[in-house]
């Protein structure tokens, strides 16, 4: 049995958890992190020292980090389908989770973090302006690259949709101007719209 520790307002979570759903897994899902507490347990350090989530447990090997998971998950569960065998095609995809924690990740998080977790009367918008600016000039990137092809790797839905897909989801919605993104907006529609994505697509953005 698969077993998945993290709360579902996390993207990280969100990554393993869509994973999960997506090969159409079996899966136990425990809250932890922020207001559930639980990471700093002896119990929960002891599977990952870091104190973060996600954790997953399967059927006895603990791994953290979430890019690690999807890649495990799919290699282990979706050799040929989400973890293509040719690993040219594979690449394709897979270079876009190591975008996503590198890059787009560190654009955008000042902007999320200040306009929805952080009370108004506390936000700086000098850092929100410039999150936001820097963020819209790695879409405007994005949305030259998605204008020929349907997913991040080319024809097929990848791993590095499904790493990327959370984040887009909650850029999307958060309440920030946007410039229009046609090809970012279309892909976020299509992978939004597979059954597997039900796991957090409408939940709220916190």
């Amino acid at each position: 049995m698969l077993t998945i520790w993290g709360r579902m307002n996390s993207i990280n979570v969100q990554k393993a958890v869509w994973a999960a759903e997506d090969l159409g897994l079996s899966y136990t899902r425990h809250d932890a992190g922020m207001a559930f507490g639980v990471v700093n347990t002896p119990e929960y350090r002891a599977m990952n020292p870091n104190g973060l989530v996600p954790v997953i447990d399967d059927n006895g090997f603990v791994l953290w980090e979430s890019n690690a998971i999807v890649r495990y998950l799919a290699a282990r569960y979706g050799a040929g389908s989400l973890w293509p065998l040719d690993p040219v095609i594979r690449a394709a995809s897979d270079k876009w989770m190591d975008w996503q924690t590198t890059t787009f990740y560190p654009a955008y998080h000042a902007a999320f973090h200040g306009l929805v977790r952080t009370h108004a009367e506390k936000r700086d918008p000098a850092v929100i302006e410039a999150s936001r600016a820097k963020t819209e000039t790695l879409l405007a990137m994005l949305d030259g690259h998605l204008s020929a092809n349907a997913y991040l790797g080319g024809d097929s839905f990848g791993i590095g949709d499904l790493a990327l897909g959370p984040s887009m989801h909650r850029w999307l919605n958060m309440p920030v101007a946007r410039e229009p993104r046609p090809h970012v907006e279309a892909w976020h529609k299509r992978i939004i719209a597979r059954s597997s994505a039900a796991c957090f697509r409408d939940l709220p953005i916190t």
